[in-house]
């Protein structure tokens, strides 16, 4: 089974977060069947109780799938605003590393927040791709006006508030209660975060359960698409794949960018130092797996071992450097599905959200943080998270991009911060490594 771009252990601390891992392949090969088996089935007009059957195991899935958000969510929030936050106080080195990582991600998600929409009108869904809000309840409603907006922020009652899923008040709670466990004393703060990790261990187990079905679930899905939308869903995902694969090329060419203006490294050399780690990003499809070949990058680049040894192994643990731009064109599309105007007040508080959720998927596989990443985005936003259930099957497409987007992108992070924090007198040319 394929372990993802975010796949790794999150516990190079104190506490270890559980692996699991989706049978990518068998999932993928199950939206394949499924869809084909629903156009088989409408075209040979198989019985309405078919159809109600594979519905209701759909849809029990999908439920099972939206009962973890929100508590794994809070979990891993609190644990990698808390890392953030520890890692800021080690030093100029974290505190530079750390604002080049948040700028990243704000530029990423005003980008898509702008270019998602554009692409759209410029080459819309193809007809049939709605069938994918098939399980999606008829009343989504429009998005939140606003004056709405800026009265949801805080909510009085934290426990309605998870009830409602309102995503924008228990950021904002989750994000204070963060800052605020920095600031216990060492044995309360312990207990807390202790807490927080037997709580995401026991979600992550949770909804490993889940998705060691996700090949049902998913068939059961895709299925109902199938006998709605014919060949169109076909068309859909692909026109999906490639929309938010080019949301991800922006923070890939951003990458770039970084290493010629803030590391003062040329393209060229840039291009030959890191091709060997972004080789190794698509071929594992993982961050941690690419790590000896991004240290071998920075040494091609000549930066110095102290700081590469410091910013790669951090930047693999707490930055997803595409993470930002390609969830928020994941929540744009859906939001196009459903015939959605997203304002642009909340379209800001997206961005902003998209960044901080950012930090809920550290070290976990790809079609988890997919999950847990992209539903609270998509819930702050008023937008439907059902279609996720079906596009986190072809995840593994786009996930390409994000891993080669996330290697690119740290290694660029590393010679910034090595150049900014090198003495006056030095040069990257002839700093040992």
């Amino acid at each position: 089974m394929l372990e993802s771009d975010n796949a790794g252990e999150s516990g190079q601390g104190k506490f270890a977060l559980v692996s699991i891992r989706l049978p990518v392949a068998l999932t993928f090969a199950a939206l394949i069947g499924g869809l084909l088996a629903g156009i088989a089935g409408a075209a040979w007009g198989a019985p309405q109780w078919v159809s109600d059957v594979a519905s209701l195991i759909g849809g029990l899935w999908l439920r099972a799938l939206q009962m973890t958000i929100i508590p794994l969510v809070a979990a891993l929030l609190v644990l990698g605003l808390v890392q953030m936050i520890m890692a800021a106080r080690v030093g100029t080195a974290a505190r530079r590393m750390l604002a080049v990582m948040i700028a990243v991600q704000l530029a990423g998600g005003a980008f898509a927040s702008i270019a998602m929409p554009a692409l759209l009108r410029a080459f819309p869904v193809p007809q049939g791709a709605s069938a994918f809000l098939a399980d999606s309840p008829q009343d989504v409603g429009e998005v939140p006006k606003v004056l709405d907006f800026m009265a949801s922020l805080v909510s009085p009652n934290i426990i309605a508030a998870a009830a409602e899923t309102a995503m924008l008040p228990l950021t904002l709670f989750f994000v204070m209660f963060a800052v605020a466990i920095t600031r216990l004393p060492a044995d309360q703060s312990d207990r807390l975060l202790g807490f927080f990790h037997a709580l995401g261990n026991v979600m992550l187990l949770i909804i490993g359960w889940v998705l060691a079905v996700a090949p049902i679930g998913v068939f059961a899905l895709a299925f109902g698409v199938g006998v709605q939308s014919g060949g169109g869903a076909f068309a859909a995902l692909g026109h999906y794949v490639l929309t938010v694969t080019a949301m991800g090329t922006f923070v890939l060419v951003l990458a770039y960018a970084i290493a010629a203006a803030l590391g003062r490294t040329g393209l060229l050399r840039f291009t030959k130092a890191v091709l060997p780690a972004q080789a190794v990003a698509l071929s594992t499809q993982s961050s941690l797996a690419s790590l000896p070949a991004m240290l071998d990058s920075a040494m091609r680049l000549k930066l110095r071992a102290s700081t590469a040894e410091f910013v790669l192994p951090l930047a693999v643990v707490i930055f997803r450097a595409t993470s930002a731009a390609m969830n928020l064109a994941v929540v744009y599309y859906i939001a196009a599905l459903a015939g959605l105007e997203v304002s642009p007040a909340i379209a800001i508080a997206g961005v902003l959200i998209a960044s901080v959720i950012s930090l809920s998927a550290v070290s976990l596989p790809g079609s988890i943080s997919f999950v847990v990443s992209i539903g609270p985005i998509a819930l702050a936003m008023g937008v439907p998270v059902e279609p996720l259930a079906l596009l986190v099957a072809v995840e593994m497409l786009p996930d390409l991009m994000r891993t080669l987007g996330n290697v690119t992108m740290n290694v660029a992070v590393t010679s910034a911060v090595d150049r900014a924090t090198q003495p006056a007198e030095a040069s990257p040319e002839t700093v040992a490594t």
